[in-house]
Parts: C-alpha cells; structure tokens; sequence
C-alpha cells in the first residue's frame, strides 16, 4: 500500500488535525517525490503555488508527519535531517554519505532476532527502529583518494 496525500489528510483528520491547504500542499510534494527531501527543499516545491507559506509551517508539518509515523526522517549528520514518505509495505534503512550527505536506501537486513535480545535484557517494547549507515559513496571515495593512489592498494 503506497501513502497518498488524501490517505495521510484522512489519518490527520481522523486524529483530530485540521487539514489546511498548506498543510494539503506539502502533503502534495512529498508524497510526489521518491527522493529524500529537506525542509528546504519542501518548502521551495510548495512556495510555487503557495507564495507565501513560511518554512516554519513547513516543519511543524514534517514534524507532525514524522511524530505520527507518516514519513521518515533521516539523520545527516550535525542538524541535518531529510524526509522520505514512509512505505508501510517496505522495512527499509539507509545509507549515509558522510561527503556529500547522499542517502541510499536498503531494504535487505533482518533485525528481528536482535530485536527480541535486545527486548528481552531491557525490558523494552520495541516497536519500530532506525538503522543508518554512515561512510563514503563511491564518488566520494574518488575524489578522497591521493593523487596516483590505486584503488585497494594498501
């Protein structure tokens, strides 16, 4: 099941929260994008058809969103975050780089066993989590190497 923009208004408004247009227009662009999206770059997508709509609006709304489970956030690094729909059929985690803050997606790791451990020795009801990676891209580790370096060489 694919997140759409009036499936996220209904579970706002069946929570009690009212569903403005700006509200409504930043629903529209990240629900558009298959792309993990700033605040900034929210906010640019919604300001051409709503002139005047601050960026904090914009927050409060990922927020919202991220609070209730609707989109993701991902860590940057530093104070950085990004935000991609959540897909509810689609456990996935990501991929950081530290260089140019590209993030990739990956859907293959089962934590499920580690989970319960880690449950079990805390006491914890662990219901959701977030696995990041942080490293180099290979573009990155590119332009990182020293002049006439090869590439595994040690």
């Amino acid at each position: 099941m694919k997140l759409t923009a009036r499936k996220i208004g209904a579970v706002l408004k069946s929570r009690g929260y009212r569903l403005t247009p700006q509200r409504n227009a930043i629903l529209s662009a990240v629900t558009a994008s298959h792309d993990h999206l700033t605040p900034t770059a929210i906010h640019e997508k919604v300001r051409r058809e709503h002139k005047n709509i601050g960026l904090v609006t914009v927050y409060r709304t990922i927020e919202l969103l991220a609070e209730l489970g609707l989109i993701c956030e991902v860590h940057s690094g530093g104070n950085c975050h990004s935000y991609l729909l959540r897909r509810p059929d689609q456990h996935h985690h990501h991929l950081i780089c530290s260089g140019c803050g590209t993030v990739a997606d990956f859907t293959s790791c089962d934590l499920s066993d580690m989970e319960q451990k880690v449950s079990r020795q805390t006491g914890f009801d662990i219901n959701s989590h977030l696995l990041e990676f942080m490293g180099l891209c290979r573009s990155c580790q590119k332009d990182d190497r020293p002049e006439g370096s090869v590439s595994g060489a040690k």
